[in-house]
């Protein structure tokens, strides 16, 4: 009991102190990085850092890899805004004693986009297709049947024509269970290097300034900043309130601390019937100016089964709620498990 008070006190207070850096709005790149993946975890908004597991756990908080006991294959499509597509996959297994590894891919759509140019502004009638990719590599393990913790290896890339630049990234993350309804969690998410696009797109050919007629055109290559990726902090805790054998609800809340946003708040909840069939809730919430609020609301539901010869398979569903974009967005999550 101590413990848990001294953890709640300890969360309370580091909400005033964590303070979001609002000014250095826009100086970071990369942001792909902080769309998330997997339906459960985005409709409960985030929330369940604490005691989301395998797979689906990679994104939000890599320990909870450490708590699949099998192996699992994991394919998610979101219909995000400006109708860009994102797609991840995912396999891992357990290796016993070792703990549990996986291999993970997130990929986007931007669909065609219209060639420009100084001389042809309105497009030249080709057109072009960013590649943007993430490829990670967790490891978790459960330490004690009450501690795990969890590592996620990122590679970035990004790519526009004969543009590039490409980065790499660090998650770490731990889920501590006091019992079977009561957990906390911590994670730091894309700690790593700066970004640079490189590329012939960069070149321009031009006149050489004071060259004398006839002496032909120069080519001059033009320096992008480097910048930095969106890094962030969280403190997760959350509480299972078992209503009998057949009934279940699940809430959760997350703080974020940006280093170059304003600090969020997150709030879950999951209703479970029989351990099969799920509906879920959540809100995404500015600490301070709630009124610039980008997303908000989001909802789904699941449904998890497993047959008798120790296979599972699970369909969630999620729909998220995103400012100035009226279009919805979707999110479709199958999972395979076998034990």
């Amino acid at each position: 009991m101590r413990k848990t008070i001294f953890t709640i006190i300890l969360l309370i207070f580091s909400i005033p102190i964590l303070a979001g850096d609002e000014t250095r709005k826009g100086t970071t790149g990369a942001d792909e990085l902080l769309i998330p993946v997997g339906a459960r975890g985005i409709a409960t908004g985030g929330a369940f850092l604490s005691n989301l597991s395998g797979l689906e756990a990679i994104y939000f908080n890599p320990a909870g890899l450490g708590q699949m006991s099998g192996s699992e294959a994991m394919f998610s499509y979101m219909s995000y805004i400006a109708d860009i597509g994102v797609s991840y996959f995912a396999v891992g297994t357990n290796i016993g004693e070792l703990g549990s590894i996986a291999l993970s891919y997130k990929t986007f759509d931007f669909g065609d986009i219209p060639v420009t140019t100084f001389e042809n502004p309105d497009g030249t009638g080709q057109t072009y297709s960013p590649g943007f990719f993430i490829l990670g590599l967790s490891y978790a393990k459960s330490v004690t049947n009450r501690v795990a913790a969890g590592i996620n290896f990122k590679i970035i890339n990004e790519s526009i024509m004969n543009t590039s630049a490409s980065g790499i990234a660090i998650d770490f993350g731990v889920q501590y269970k006091f019992d079977n309804s009561f957990s906390i969690a911590a994670a730091v998410k894309n700690i790593g290097t700066n970004m640079q696009y490189t590329g012939e797109n960069l070149k321009i050919r031009t006149e050489v300034p004071g060259s004398g007629y006839g002496s032909g055109n120069g080519i001059y290559q033009a320096d992008a900043e480097t910048f930095e990726i969106p890094s962030y902090f969280e403190l997760s805790t959350s509480y299972n309130f078992m209503v009998d054998e057949q009934n279940n609800f699940l809430i959760g809340t997350t703080f974020r601390n940006n280093n170059a946003l304003e600090d969020q708040l997150k709030f879950g909840l999951e209703y479970g019937f029989q351990n099969t069939f799920f509906v879920r809730g959540g809100y995404d919430m500015l600490v301070e100016n709630r009124d610039n609020n980008v997303f908000g609301l989001t909802f789904g539901a699941g449904l998890d089964y497993s047959f008798s010869d120790g296979m599972g398979i699970v369909f969630d569903y999620a729909y998220m709620d995103v400012r100035e974009f009226p279009t919805p967005n979707h999110v479709f999550t199958v999972k395979l498990a076998i034990e």
